[in-house]
């Protein structure tokens, strides 16, 4: 009906992955983020099934960021028939494009291997897609300007304003019929290492919210001061620390909190690795988004001179034969495929050996298993003993956490008529909601998969 708003909760409901809401209103079907599940077996198979919506009924897609989780969905949509526009802001599109083209090369490479070697319950293993279908997607990415209002359609407008969280992240504003929705995405932290502090609205009749860490506080410890911790107990095995990471901003923070410490003297000579093709792309991104971050020119190059940064998974098996002391950032994040795999093939079972968790670790990812203490990790079909120590660094997470979050709201000039929150597990939702109750006095819904949220519009005036 023209006079009703439907908001269709298709993913990161009820978990942080697999981002999509499909919001219809004014004639237009509006899909705000397309990710990928992540993480546990059961999400992972729901990325299998046939969506609940047609893709070819889709307008346009809206992206807030380039995580895989929100936009790793994208090359199947096309594959399923969607032939509309992606709109994001030039950051995310860039990065965006990095990331789908390193997960279809690892989804092609790692099918071809299951085959070879024969350990999937699949004949044959297939990849959810490939490098084709992703340039066909990158051919509908258009590039928006941040805080302009951008025509939709009639009485519907769109707006991107900065979110810190990731180079090129935005929450996503959107006037419908005189109604203003609001989608947090991923809220980023106020004194990020890179990034500036994230916008916050001040109009939202209807709020979607990020419950990522609603039901804890970061640490206030120094993350420098934690690192250097880490690297010097490592040191005093004469192991190797491996530090798994989001190859966007987790990575280049990394690299920037290293270089400080060896500019200060306050580490030891040790190689520093980058070992992440992925990352290395975004470095380049990074150099040609100055407004977007804190980073001068400057400090890009000078960072990456201090920094041996990998081009060939030649080089990966060299690293390993060297047996000295060594820093290694490698991809991925959550250890759910990339080249820390491989050195977790060799350094896992070696009590020397230290891994420091840096971000957020999904449940059902190998990143959690260690994060809960697994005393074993199963990689290309092969079961490794946990010897290695295992830690984390949690300053550096670019989530905001419960007080943040709620600071985020805090020029909200009148209460929402509806508050939605999403991208978190139950606990942290929960919490959240509590919290919002127990300080704002707002209620906010907690929606589940594939639920819907109905709502009419106001008449418009003659």
């Amino acid at each position: 009906m023209k006079n009703q708003l439907s908001l269709s909760f298709l993913g990161a409901a009820g978990t942080v992955t697999g981002s999509k809401y499909l919001l219809s209103a004014c004639g237009k079907n509006i899909l705000i983020d397309c990710g990928l599940y992540q993480g546990k077996k059961e999400l992972r198979l729901l990325n299998w099934e046939e969506p609940d919506f047609p893709p070819q009924g889709i307008d346009v897609v809206l992206l807030t960021h380039a995580h895989l989780d929100h936009t790793g969905y994208l090359p199947k949509l096309v594959q399923l028939g969607y032939r509309g526009e992606i709109w994001a802001t030039a950051p995310t599109l860039d990065v965006a494009e990095i990331i789908l083209k390193d997960t279809a090369k690892i989804q092609e490479e790692e099918a071809k291997q299951a085959n070879e070697q024969g350990y999937s319950k699949h004949h044959p293993a297939v990849p959810f897609y490939g490098l084709k279908d992703v340039e066909k997607t990158i051919r509908a990415f258009r590039m928006k300007p941040q805080d302009k209002w951008i025509p939709l359609g009639d009485q519907l407008r769109c707006r991107f304003r900065y979110n810190g969280h990731l180079l090129g992240a935005c929450f996503l504003e959107l006037d419908v019929a005189g109604k203003r929705l609001v989608f947090s995405s991923d809220v980023g932290r106020p004194k990020d290492v890179l990034l500036f502090s994230p916008h916050k609205p001040e109009k939202a009749d209807i709020l979607l919210l990020e419950s990522t860490y609603g039901d804890r506080l970061h640490p206030t410890e120094s993350t420098k001061e934690r690192l250097r911790e880490v690297i010097t107990n490592t040191l005093a095995k004469k192991g190797t620390l491996l530090i798994p990471s989001f190859a966007v901003e987790r990575a280049q923070a990394l690299m920037y909190l290293l270089w400080q410490l060896k500019m200060e003297h306050a580490l030891p000579s040790i190689p520093v690795i980058l070992d992440t093709p992925m990352g290395a792309d975004v470095l380049k991104v990074f150099y040609q988004s100055q407004s977007w971050h804190k980073l001068t020119a400057q400090d890009c190059l000078q960072m990456c001179e201090d920094i041996r940064i990998v081009t060939s998974f030649r080089e990966t098996w060299e690293i390993i034969d060297r047996k000295e002391p060594k820093i290694v950032i490698a991809g991925s994040g959550m250890l759910t495929g990339g080249r820390i795999l491989t050195y977790l093939t060799q350094y896992l079972e070696n009590p020397a050996t230290t891994i420091l968790l840096a971000g957020y670790q999904a449940e059902g990812t190998r990143g959690r298993q260690l994060e809960d203490g697994a005393k074993e990790l199963k990689i290309y079909g092969k079961t490794y003993a946990v010897k290695a120590d295992v830690c984390s660094l949690e300053g550096l997470s670019g989530h905001a956490d419960q007080q943040e979050l709620l600071d985020w709201l805090s020029e909200l000039q009148t209460a929402p008529e509806q508050i939605f929150l999403v991208h978190g597990e139950p606990d942290a939702a929960a919490g959240l909601q509590k919290k919002i109750r127990e300080t704002l006095g707002w209620e906010c819904a907690i929606p589940q998969r594939n639920e819907q949220f109905v709502t009419t519009l106001p008449q418009p005036v003659e």
